[in-house]
C-alpha cells in the first residue's frame, strides 16, 4: 500500500515538472522589435506577417496529337453505301444527316477512306485485287493503327498487327519495284510513301562466329590452291603428251 502510494507521488511530480519544461520550451510566436511595425506592434501585441503573393500559374499547354487520316472527309459526304443512291440526295436534311458522315461510326469512316486510296491507284475501274490496291489498302490500315497507338501505347496485339501489314506493304512495295517501277512511283507519290532500301545483312559478331569464319575463309582458300594446283597439273600433263606425239610424228 505504502509502495503504491509513494509510486503516484513520484509520477505526480515527473507530469509538473515534464509541464513545466514544455511551458518554457514552447513560447508564443513572437517576433523581433526591429521588426514589428504599426500600432499594434507598439503595443505589445502580434506581429501580423507579411501578405503571401500567389502568382498565377503558367497555362499549361495542349497537347497537339498526330493529324487523322480521316479528318479530310466533310461530315456532310453521305456514306459509302449511299453515295450512289439518287434518292438519298433529294430527301431532307434529317434524313441526309442520318446517312451522313456526321453519324457515322468509325468503320465506316475508314471503308470510306479506303476506297479513295484504290481510286488514287486503280489501273482501271475494275481492278479490285491488283499489287497497287493492296498496297492502298494496307496504307489505310496501317494508318489507322498507328492513330490508335498513339492514344494506347500499351495495346501490344494491334502494334502486333501493324507490324505484320508494315512487312506486308514493304513486300508488295519491293515486288512491284522490279517488275514496273513507274506504277511503284506512281503509288509512292499519291499514298505518300517514303520507301526506303532494306538495310545490309547484319549478325551480331561473336567469338564463335569469328572464329568459325576465319575457319570456313582459311578452307576456302586450302580449296582454291589444290583446285590452282591440280589445274596446273593438268596443263602440264597436256603439254607433255602434246610434245610426245610430235616427236612420234616427226
Amino acid at each position: 500500500m505504502f509502495t503504491n502510494i509513494a509510486l503516484r507521488a513520484v509520477l505526480k511530480s515527473s507530469a509538473g515538472v515534464l509541464r513545466e519544461s514544455v511551458a518554457v520550451s514552447v513560447k508564443p510566436w513572437t517576433c523581433s522589435s526591429a521588426s514589428l511595425t504599426g500600432p499594434r506592434a507598439a503595443a505589445g501585441g502580434f506581429a501580423v506577417p507579411p501578405p503571401v503573393r500567389h502568382y498565377a500559374r503558367v497555362a499549361k499547354k495542349t497537347k497537339t496529337g498526330p493529324v487523322s487520316q480521316l479528318s479530310d472527309l466533310p461530315p456532310t459526304m453521305l456514306k459509302l453505301d449511299y453515295t450512289a443512291v439518287p434518292l438519298a440526295q433529294t430527301t431532307d436534311d434529317v434524313v441526309k444527316r442520318l446517312l451522313s458522315l456526321e453519324l457515322a461510326s468509325h468503320s465506316e469512316k475508314l471503308q470510306l477512306k479506303k476506297q479513295q486510296l484504290i481510286a488514287k491507284v486503280q489501273r482501271n475501274e475494275n481492278d479490285h485485287s491488283s499489287v497497287e490496291v493492296k498496297v492502298a489498302i494496307l496504307t489505310a490500315r496501317i494508318r489507322n493503327y498507328q492513330e490508335h497507338l498513339q492514344k494506347h501505347h500499351k495495346d501490344k496485339a494491334n502494334k502486333r498487327r501493324m507490324l505484320m501489314a508494315i512487312d506486308r506493304r514493304k513486300k508488295l512495295l519491293k515486288n512491284l519495284r522490279l517488275v514496273s517501277y513507274d506504277a511503284f512511283e506512281k503509288v509512292c507519290e499519291q499514298l505518300g510513301i517514303t520507301y526506303t532500301f532494306p538495310p545490309e545483312y547484319y549478325r551480331r559478331a561473336t567469338r564463335r562466329w569469328i572464329a568459325k569464319k576465319a575457319f570456313c575463309i582459311k578452307v576456302f582458300k586450302e580449296v582454291q590452291k589444290q583446285k590452282e594446283e591440280q589445274r596446273l597439273m593438268k596443263e602440264s600433263l597436256a603439254s607433255t603428251d602434246s610434245e610426245a606425239a610430235k616427236t612420234k610424228a616427226v
